[in-house]
């Protein structure tokens, strides 16, 4: 029993060690700055042009739906009218606006919360391990950059409101070193069963680098805000299970509650890999729960206790959450974070490498622990279909 409670403190301390990736400084020389690093991203386009940059393909779309362009970028988005609703894989649309996501903005965006009853939480124990004991979240050591380069935040606005999750960068298998590619929850870009896609879904590195507090932050700076940028989402995938079954608990969809994004820069040239410095691997051998000394999930926490400003982690030894014999199995670790922190990232140690292994899905309304969908075939299928497909432009 001891042996194996220092492996896992040995397997807790890699994760931590590994996860200090290596990446760009916020300000590399005039290079940078011409290619899209964090001061050219940052401040919205003052040339008095059009700010709404839509890519021929996606203005097609628009119009094939009977949307204006110029109505949409005027806030014609915020129709939520259900027959306007674009729902299927294929009616994904996000035209870029630049400006948008100032940072009172992001400031202000609220978590969307996914719990789950306890009548659900305890559905077929017979598959289902021990509810684990809380694990406090801790707070990520400042520079973010320094220490866990590609965790960041997704913003998106939903019928409720402004929102927000957390997301990872990911490679990209097709195009290496130069990735655009963002992991992150079905129920961050797309409502599930009886909803659409979400609208204005953008990524934002590194946010508030420093660890600022509200006060702090009173009149901060873009910059300060998004060292890196703000990243839009010109293309979005999740599971079909997510967009048939999902709902506000989790639903059938929880098991499949995964989505990448493919982004791009509001300006700048560069691959959001070669900006933010590094990307992390994708494992989508679904190991048993049972066979994974440690897991550990990074986020943004933005429910009380907290407030979505700072990044936070918990590591534990995982164990397996069944809402249905029907359904795959998940994965559970204890953890205090809250809504916001959904869609972070859960990464493990393989051979010494860290890679992502699963994202925070859903949790209890006590929040004592996350659940986070088993990353398989059909995950690994999405995201090479995104990579052939996307990766690329």
């Amino acid at each position: 029993m001891r042996s194996s409670h220092r492996r896992r403190l040995l397997t807790a301390a890699a994760l931590v060690a590994a996860l200090g990736l290596t990446a760009t400084a916020c300000n590399s020389g005039d290079d940078d700055k011409a290619s899209g690093d964090a001061s050219a991203t940052a401040s919205p386009d003052s040339s008095g042009q059009d700010d709404v940059q839509v890519p021929s393909d996606i203005a097609g779309k628009l119009k094939e739906h009977g949307i204006d362009v110029d109505d949409w970028k005027d806030g014609g988005w915020k129709n939520w009218d259900k027959d306007k609703w674009l729902s299927e894989a294929k009616d994904f649309v996000n035209p870029v606006i630049k400006g948008l996501w100032k940072p009172e903005r992001m400031q202000n965006a609220e978590d969307p919360d996914k719990t789950i009853s306890a009548k659900d939480a305890a559905a077929d124990q017979g598959v289902s391990d021990p509810e684990p004991d809380p694990v406090q979240a801790k707070a990520e050591k400042t520079p973010y950059h320094e220490n866990a380069a590609p965790v960041g935040k997704v913003f998106f606005d939903s019928p409720e409101g402004t929102m927000v999750c957390s997301g990872t960068v990911v490679t990209d298998v097709n195009h290496p070193g130069k990735s655009n590619l963002v992991w992150t929850a079905g129920h961050c870009v797309h409502a599930g069963g009886g909803g659409g896609w979400y609208r204005n879904i953008a990524f934002v590195p590194s946010y508030n680098d420093l660890g600022k507090s509200e006060s702090q932050l009173g009149n901060a700076t873009t910059t300060e805000v998004a060292p890196y940028g703000t990243w839009w989402a010109d293309w979005a995938s999740t599971s079909n299970e997510w967009i048939d079954g999902g709902d506000e608990t989790g639903g059938a969809g929880a098991p499949y509650d995964y989505a990448v994004l493919h982004v791009q820069p509001e300006q700048g040239s560069k691959s959001l890999e070669e900006t933010v410095g590094n990307a992390l691997d994708i494992d989508f051998s679904s190991p048993s729960a049972q066979k994974v000394s440690a897991m550990g999930a990074w986020g943004y926490p933005a429910a009380s206790p907290y407030n979505g400003l700072q990044m936070f982690k918990c590591i534990d030894q995982p164990g397996r959450l069944s809402l249905s014999t029907s359904m795959p199995t998940m994965y559970r670790i204890g953890c205090t974070m809250t809504g916001g922190s959904s869609g972070g990232g859960w990464f493990r140690v393989v051979d010494g490498k860290t890679k992502l292994v699963s994202n925070t899905s859903i949790g209890p309304t006590d929040n004592t622990w996350l659940a986070g969908p088993q990353l398989g075939e059909g995950a690994e299928a999405l995201y090479e279909n995104m990579s052939k497909k996307y990766g690329g432009q």
